[in-house]
């Protein structure tokens, strides 16, 4: 199994990409620790995947944070996988907006990796091991830009900077840092949006449209990249924005 004996905790497990990775991981032989807020999508995540380990987290609380590292092992493997999109433009995102994505979609990476990095390094030193950690970060994002998503891709564009950054400082000590860059996948919270749309069916064929393939994105086309990323298959992979976005940015 690809994830034998690693460690990998996820961010945002309760659905989407991040319920779709700890299945995956939890099917290549990882420990799986998944976390969200929501603690009934967790529930019926444990439901569904018995080895699978839950705890409702808020990667926004600091404190909690510190609490669940200081509770679990050292991990093998970091998903940040948490986010939202905010839709607009600069003039649609007042202050709030902005705060909100910036705290949601980059600072609770940066309070993970502070977190849960000095255990991972500890573990890498002890046992001469490697460790990968994988940020979630979008094509749209320094990438590619989109309309009315202003907030959104500069929050991303901070999250691969950040990746870089996390990647150019320990890629001497064996820790990998990459970011995923998706294109549009078909998630509860695209539905989400779908629905929130003055006309839903439009939204949808314009969210199919900018796709070169003709069909969003499922879970299952995002996850395998995850497992790589996370696994020893990747150890010569470090500092990149790697994207799996159906050929938009082709």
């Amino acid at each position: 199994m690809r994830l034998e004996a690693k460690t990998v905790l996820i961010t945002a497990a309760g659905q989407g990409i991040g319920h779709g990775s700890a299945l995956a991981c939890a099917r290549e032989g990882a420990r799986v620790i998944a976390t969200d807020i929501d603690a009934a999508l967790l529930a019926a995540l444990a439901e569904k995947a018995p080895g699978i380990e839950t705890h409702v987290l808020d990667v926004r609380d600091d404190t909690a944070i510190t609490a669940l590292a200081a509770a679990l092992p050292a991990l093998d493997g970091l998903f940040n996988c948490a986010g939202y999109v905010h839709n607009g433009t600069v003039l649609g995102c007042d202050e709030a907006a902005w705060d909100f994505s910036f705290d949601l979609n980059v600072k609770s990476i940066y309070r993970m990796t502070r977190a849960f990095l000095p255990g991972m390094l500890e573990k890498m030193n002890r046992d001469g091991t490697s460790a990968s950690i994988l940020n979630m970060a979008s094509m749209a994002s320094s990438i590619k830009g989109f309309p009315n998503r202003f907030a959104y891709g500069a929050t991303k564009a901070a999250v691969i900077g950040m990746t870089k950054a996390i990647a150019a400082d320990y890629v001497k000590q064996g820790l990998r840092c990459n970011a995923l860059c998706p294109g549009t996948v078909d998630t509860p919270s695209l539905r989400q949006r779908i629905a929130a749309s003055p006309d839903p069916v439009q939204a949808e064929k314009d969210f199919i449209a900018r796709q070169p393939m003709g069909r969003l994105a499922e879970v299952a086309d995002i996850t395998p990249q995850v497992v790589y990323l996370l696994s020893d298959e990747s150890r010569f992979v470090s500092g990149q924005a790697v994207l799996v976005d159906g050929g938009v940015t082709i």
